[in-house]
């Protein structure tokens, strides 16, 4: 059949499954956006394209499918690239699809002309720009390809404005043909088997479950193995999920805020089986004071990750879906009593230190968070966004869903958490979804809330206000002798603008009203907003400070009576 440039766009979204697509339209994809009500795609309007990149992020982390965001030329192309290097930093599927200036001009410095290729080489997967009709259709084959497979990542296909208008004999491929482009083909079984004779030799093995697990969709694999080897496991940040909290032997997160008996855990183990994690700095510490006594073994599909960080005895290059099962098989059964009899010593001696909080009066962002849990029961979506709320997120919401919690975890994006979400929801109209995040982040993307409006989402939205950039705030209390410049944070009345968009909100400032708050939100059938005005200056706890070791932790100065963190087992 004859299509235009525009048309053979839309037929190869339809062809790859494709059902929504978030963006904004503009000159440069005008023929795109004229061609899209002949197709089956559901197109999100955005309020910036920063958002759009983000939505389609979360679409993507919340299904394991390649979220789908457009922009146009020029300053629309550029908005997208902090949800790029996001979705890029995290290994998260997503196709952007730009227009560009006519091919005759591309060079001139035209109207709303960059070189979007260019610009967002180091924060792709691959890019594309597309001046030739007859390349067209192979080429959004090869972007979604190369987006899902191996250690998934973004794709960019910038397409020039010409070949939009201009026609072709619309062939879809049924393959691609990537020369350069290679999967991990490495015959596994010889590292397998020494990575079973390893853990079977160990005395205190530990195995940290990193993204990775998810991204493959290998939680039941993991699960497997580690209750076949009674291993206990950590998780990273974007590795919750990997195993439900309330297993009894999941650890919780490791690293600069996680449980301090986790790293305790780290630091004494004599094996580590790294799954799907990349060893980045926000787990490790200095590298080369990371867990100095044990042996390393990395698992992972990208073999660039491979000693990239961190040293290690044993590399097996692979799908976790494939090693996992192999695996298993091969390990013996263990019971690891002493040593998991020792994990418990520190997890109860945390209990009455680390992740609790005074009893008093004052609204405390750790009970905010375990109320949320408590009124749901961990059974929905939480998308937060960056910050101390992220952490506290983290460490008090119990997480015993898969793909239960969605955050930026590498770049660390202010701002994430609302278009994210709007991502999510539509992806799962089904589920309830929450948004966490502070006051800062929130206004970074706060115009959001009309696209929540327009496509009647009921997310739910607690934002912890404390009236500062607080974890910079907190790092400048402990470190940079309590000068809190460029931190003090002035915002909106959160619950008047939400009631503006068309949003019901409230504003939380005692402790007494938290519950009836969340239970307000969860009874109303539209999106909620919730205000909560908690102690302006409570910091997370444990941290780990610059350039220390994660088993040598900043713990909480005084010792706390009302216990918020139940035992999760």
């Amino acid at each position: 059949m004859r299509l235009t440039g525009a048309q053979a766009v839309w037929e190869s979204l339809v062809r790859e499954g494709v059902t929504t697509v978030f963006g904004i339209s503009g000159g440069a994809v005008i023929h795109l956006y004229h061609a899209l009500p002949d197709y089956p795609i559901h197109h999100v309007l955005m309020r910036h394209e920063q958002a759009a990149a983000h939505a389609a992020d979360g679409y993507a982390r919340a299904t394991g499918r390649v979220g789908v965001c457009m922009a146009t030329s020029g300053p629309g192309a550029t908005n997208l690239v902090t949800g790029l290097a996001t979705a890029y930093m995290d290994s998260s599927p997503v196709v952007a699809i730009t227009g560009q200036v006519p091919t005759p001009i591309i060079g001139t410095d035209a109207f709303q002309e960059v070189d979007i290729t260019g610009i967002t080489l180091p924060i792709t997967k691959h890019n594309y720009l597309v001046t030739d009709i007859e390349e067209l259709p192979t080429v959004i084959k090869e972007a979604f390809y190369i987006a899902r497979t191996g250690r998934p990542g973004p794709v960019l296909v910038d397409i020039a404005k010409d070949v939009q208008a201009a026609a072709i004999e619309y062939v879809y491929p049924d393959t691609v043909n990537l020369p350069g482009y290679r999967l991990p083909q490495e015959d596994i079984s010889s590292p397998i088997q020494r990575a079973a004779q390893m853990l079977n030799e160990a005395q205190r093995p530990l195995i940290i479950a990193g993204h990775g697990v998810i991204l493959a969709g290998a939680e039941d694999d993991l699960l497997a193995l580690v209750e076949k080897a009674n291993v206990p496991v950590a998780t990273t940040l974007l590795g919750i999920g990997a195993i439900p909290e309330t297993h009894p032997l999941c650890l919780g997160m490791a690293g600069m805020h996680g449980e301090a008996y986790t790293n305790q855990a780290l630091s004494e183990a004599d094996l580590i089986i790294a799954l799907g994690s990349r060893f980045d700095d926000r787990l490790t510490g200095p590298p080369s004071q990371f867990v100095r006594q044990a042996r390393l073994i990395h698992v992972d599909v990208d073999p660039a990750e491979i000693d990239k960080n961190v040293a290690v005895n044993l590399a097996v290059v692979g799908d976790l879906k494939d090693v996992l099962p192999a695996l298993v098989p091969l390990v013996e059964e263990k019971d690891h009593t002493a040593w998991l009899a020792r994990i418990q010593e520190w997890r109860n001696e945390s209990a009455q230190r680390d992740i609790l909080a005074q009893e008093t009066d004052e609204l405390l962002p750790q009970y905010v968070v375990r109320q949320i849990w408590h009124a749901t029961q961990g059974n929905v979506i939480v998308v937060s966004d960056v910050g101390q709320n992220q952490m506290w997120e983290a460490q008090y919401f119990i997480h015993h869903r898969r793909r239960g919690l969605i955050s930026s975890g590498g770049l660390g994006t202010m701002g994430f958490a609302l278009p994210a979400a709007i991502g999510v929801q539509m992806a799962l109209p089904h589920e309830q979804v929450w948004v966490t995040v502070g006051d800062g982040g929130f206004q970074m993307n706060i115009q959001e809330l009309a696209t929540v409006v327009q496509e009647k989402l009921p997310l739910k939205i607690a934002i912890l206000n404390n009236g500062y950039l607080g974890m910079v705030r907190q790092w400048q209390q402990l470190f940079f002798e309590g000068r809190y410049s460029g931190t003090p944070l002035l915002g909106p009345d959160f619950a008047r603008v939400a009631e503006a968009y068309g949003i019901a909100g409230l504003t939380v400032r005692e402790k007494s009203q938290v519950v009836p708050a969340i239970a307000q939100a969860l009874a109303t059938d539209g999106p909620f907003l919730i205000d909560f005005r908690i102690v302006q200056e409570e910091n997370v706890y444990p941290m780990v400070a610059p350039g220390a070791p994660v088993h040598h932790m900043i713990r909480r100065p005084v010792p706390a009576n009302d216990v918020l963190k139940e035992d999760r087992t």
